[in-house]
């Protein structure tokens, strides 16, 4: 490929979110900044590894945004990092993680890696990683009453049951896999967001 470093760009309209962020990984990545979702667009291309995408934007949305490069069929990691609530909508969309602000350098630098640093038959191994993140983050969000009268979600709880025992039986060292990616903190900080 000719690039030594994996290219991610970081797409928020809050400039100093976005610069600190830019700052914070270019030791490790190479590191392109859109302050909005039209600007987004515009920069990210199939050089691209990974997204790093705001969801409330005022231009236009993360969500929207994250629907355009995968009809483009952009294939890059997306990650929202966001301080939007997550609700059942989630389980609809084509990301690949859900983070919630603030979020420190240390969980931005290991949650790149787990998706721009791939494993083994990674197409499943993310598709996995994608469907517990939505779990895990709607589990921290919503109650269990509402969480149990959506078959969506019920259905999505299933699949990723079914895939853990697939992949356990496929990989080695899965339940490492599995214990780094538990051990990334997703929680919102104590800022009473």
């Amino acid at each position: 490929m000719g690039r030594s470093r994996p290219h991610v760009v970081i797409v928020d309209d809050e400039r100093d979110i976005a610069d600190i962020y830019a700052k914070n990984l270019e030791g490790s990545y190479e590191t392109s900044v859109a302050y909005g979702g039209e600007e987004a667009l515009d920069v990210i291309d199939d050089g691209v590894d990974a997204v790093l995408l705001d969801r409330r934007m005022p231009d236009m949305s993360g969500d929207e945004v994250l629907a355009e490069l995968r009809e483009q069929g952009m294939d890059c990691a997306v990650i929202m990092v966001t301080a939007v609530d997550p609700d059942l909508n989630i389980l609809d969309m084509g990301f690949d993680d859900y983070l919630s602000k603030p979020v420190d350098e240390e969980t931005l630098e290991s949650t790149l890696e787990r998706h721009v640093d791939p494993v083994a038959d990674s197409e499943r191994v993310e598709e996995y990683f994608s469907l517990l993140s939505k779990l895990e983050v709607l589990e921290a969000e919503l109650s269990g009453a509402e969480l149990q009268e959506s078959d969506e979600f019920k259905r999505t709880a299933r699949r990723a049951r079914e895939m853990t025992e697939q992949l356990r039986e496929e990989i080695d060292d899965f339940e490492s896999l599995v214990e780094t990616y538990r051990n990334i903190d997703r929680s919102p900080g104590d800022d009473g967001r």
